[in-house]
């Protein structure tokens, strides 16, 4: 690129993210006269890319390989052909951030929703009955993707009484330390204020599940309808997949949107420190525990326990993050055999703890 066109290419970017970081690391193919590009949509070895000389669309065969965490997806900024029928990306930028859950399949594949996200929302409808479980588990993709989650409860104003809706917000809080959570209502416009502020700065990915009222959101956010929005089912609050693709959309206050489809499975993937983050107060107090090792279950000195004998610490917390830690061993130990051997080694020792156990009780029996 000769330096009018460097020029352009920040003009026209910079809405979408473009800044010197992202220039620098494109600098080595600027001498082949290729463009950069930040990629709006990908389908069927597709994608749109938003460049400085507009709208372009791509053939990614040259950037499909067989690991699932390497292929395009929305948000990267890519490296694309300035011409061609069909022209192609040539390859995409390091990440900065990557959203990547666990496939819904038996074979438990890595699959990446979202890249180079700043903030990621996870909306809650408030028309059903609070999933903290599945807060949770949202936050702990979040928080491992590297990206500074937000916690929205949409439709606010099928809560009209103000006690009720404060005693929502205080269980997802609990649910969520260190997370902002912001009540809104697209119907009546409260709190949408505070949440342009939040996705004004960056870029944005909107997830949860259908129904949620994530296309209602974007729609506020951008100020039209560029995505479809039907009712939710009346029994259930559920809604039908309106938004089959993820899709990057400019804001008019500034920042991207990056939103989803409803996800039905959140699956983690490798989120050992996303899970650590969610729950913090627990692994904090896990420090104090007599034993480094402790499982948190009946050993002598366990400081976790201790908290929830006193009512410091919700049992349902304790029992999520059992599960969400066993889950993400799962997960690890299928691509990772050292751990799949540490696994079974624990298994073992286990075994031989409660049988001997088992031994010593049946001996004071006799």
């Amino acid at each position: 690129m000769t330096s009018s066109s460097t020029s352009h290419a920040f003009s026209a970017l910079a809405p979408y993210g473009w800044d010197e970081a992202w220039a620098d690391l494109f600098a080595p193919y600027e001498p082949e006269g290729l463009l950069p590009g930040r990629v709006v949509r990908v389908d069927r070895g597709q994608c749109d890319l938003v460049t400085a000389d507009g709208m372009v669309r791509a053939d990614t065969a040259f950037v499909t390989p067989p690991d699932p965490m390497r292929v395009l997806c929305t948000g990267d900024w890519a490296v694309v052909e300035p011409a061609g029928n069909p022209r192609y990306v040539r390859t995409y930028l390091p990440r900065r951030t990557a959203f990547v859950r666990s496939t819904s399949s038996k074979r438990s594949e890595a699959q990446i929703l979202a890249a180079n996200v700043d903030h990621a929302i996870v909306a809650v409808s408030l028309a059903v009955e609070l999933d903290l479980g599945r807060i949770e588990r949202f936050l702990a993709l979040a928080w491992e993707s590297g990206a500074q989650p937000v916690v929205v409860l949409t439709k606010a104003d099928l809560v009209p009484e103000a006690a009720t809706l404060a005693h929502l917000v205080q269980d997802v809080e609990t649910a969520a330390p260190g997370v902002p959570v912001l009540t809104v209502s697209a119907l009546d416009g409260d709190g949408l204020d505070v949440l342009v502020a939040v996705v004004s700065g960056g870029t944005t990915v909107l997830l949860g599940q259908s129904g949620a009222g994530k296309s209602t959101l974007a729609n506020v956010l951008v100020g039209e309808d560029v995505m479809d929005v039907q009712a939710a089912r009346d029994a259930d609050g559920k809604g039908r997949h309106t938004t089959t693709t993820r899709n990057l959309l400019a804001l008019p206050g500034g920042g991207v949107l990056i939103d989803t489809p409803g996800l039905r499975g959140v699956g983690l993937w490798d989120a050992e420190t996303g899970v650590g983050q969610v729950f913090a107060e627990i692994e904090a107090l896990a420090g104090q525990c007599r034993f480094h090792d402790c499982a948190h279950e009946s050993e002598p000195g366990c400081a976790v326990l201790a908290a929830i004998d006193s009512g410091e610490l919700p049992e349902r917390r304790l029992e999520s993050y059992r599960k969400l830690i066993r889950e993400n061993q799962r997960i690890v130990a299928k691509t990772d055999a050292r751990l799949r051997a540490e696994i079974r080694k624990d298994w073992k020792k286990r075994g031989a703890e409660g049988k001997a156990a088992m031994e010593a009780k049946r001996g004071s029996w006799r």
